[in-house]
């Protein structure tokens, strides 16, 4: 059986203008690693949302991250400043990662 180590998981739903700063603060944070994944609509407190492909003003892309514990706590911790402002939507959560070593 293959062996398997906890890391932590870090999905941000952000507004595609915010994304480059997030990946300076995950990488601030330690987080050598992240991947972005466009998303086309959704709803929320304030409504539905689609992506406007004309102009890209609404773009919104998933951040996902995984990285040790320590390295998620200080990149949620630098979060928490945009949280209000830019409206972000953010989850944690414990996931089992072979080569633990690359997180």
């Amino acid at each position: 059986m293959i062996e398997t180590t906890p890391r932590e998981r870090i999905e941000v739903l952000v507004d595609a203008p915010l994304a480059p700063q997030l990946a300076l603060l995950a990488q601030a944070a330690g987080i050598t690693g992240h991947t972005l994944i466009r998303t086309e609509s959704g709803q929320g407190r304030h409504g539905k949302w689609s992506e406007d492909l004309i102009s890209g003003a609404t773009a919104k892309y998933i951040f996902l991250t995984i990285a040790n514990s320590e390295r998620a706590d200080a990149f949620q911790e630098a979060l928490v400043p945009l949280l209000e402002s830019h409206g972000l939507v953010v989850l944690r959560s414990t996931v089992n990662v072979v080569r633990p070593d690359r997180f």
